[in-house]
């Protein structure tokens, strides 16, 4: 994930996106001020944790079954601050030798996870915002890093629910698809309202206020970002449905038709 992919600088003072998400799945890497517009979205929407753990545990499953699909690059756009079983630990895992590229314009994302991985010389970590995909795409660093010429999974996860339609998320995705060899992969992960549209407002109101806004979108419009794209199996499905490791469904989750969908393409 990450807003902050989206929205750059430090203020104490201003919820942060990438903050907030770190405080849902129960990290330290918050401030009071993001503490309580987290709180203040759980107030609309209680199961927001939930769906966040979720989103992780799709992160791992997508990058092990890219692995298995012989993928060996990985290009992770909105990196967020770093928590437990990363890209690059899991894609290292599954395809030793893989290399991965994190990108993200938040500073405080970039210098943690610069810290963390200065002696990484499997992983590079580059300044970049989603909304100009031309910059990520030919950015020097980057394509020193990986070879464009070869396959690179591309992954969007929790990020294009903060591009507004303004910005035309979906031409976004087409041009980064575009730069990609054949063989390439998208794996995407996006909120959707389906089940509680009345909650929307209240939580744009929220994000409105902090370094990146809430764009609510409907499940039928967040499956045409995929289009173009060979789809794995199981499809366009609730994160918990993709290729889960157990049939085990936190109940919460089991009455709810659409909540957060992601999948995987492939570039043709």
């Amino acid at each position: 994930m990450n807003p902050a992919a989206i929205g750059g600088g430090f203020n104490p003072n201003i919820p942060n996106a990438a903050r907030m998400y770190d405080y849902f799945l129960g990290g330290k890497d918050n401030l009071p001020v993001d503490r309580e517009a987290a709180q203040q979205v759980l107030r609309f929407v209680p199961e927001v944790p939930i769906g966040i753990r979720e989103n992780r545990a799709f992160l791992q499953r997508a990058v092990r079954y890219l692995a298995g699909q012989g993928i060996r690059q990985f290009l992770d756009i909105g990196a967020g601050l770093p928590t437990q079983r990363n890209v690059h630990q899991v894609a290292g895992e599954y395809a030793p030798g893989a290399r991965t590229v994190y990108v993200d314009n938040d500073p405080q994302v970039l210098a943690h996870a610069r810290a963390l991985l200065q002696d990484s010389p499997l992983v590079l970590v580059a300044e970049g915002d989603l909304r100009e995909p031309g910059h990520i795409m030919d950015n020097p660093d980057i394509r020193a890093h990986l070879d464009f010429s070869q396959p690179i999974a591309v992954l969007m996860l929790a990020i294009v629910h903060f591009i507004p339609d303004s910005d035309a998320p979906k031409d976004i995705i087409a041009r980064v698809t575009r730069s990609l060899a054949p063989g390439s992969y998208l794996a995407l992960s996006h909120v959707v309202i389906d089940e509680r549209p009345t909650a929307a407002p209240g939580v744009e109101r929220v994000y409105q206020s902090a370094s990146a806004p809430f764009v609510p979108r409907l499940s039928s419009q967040v499956t045409p970002f995929f289009d173009g794209l060979e789809i794995a199996d199981p499809g366009i499905v609730n994160l918990h449905e993709w290729r889960p490791d157990s049939d085990y469904v936190t109940p919460p989750l089991l009455q709810i038709a659409s909540y957060f969908l992601c999948g995987v393409g492939r570039v043709p």
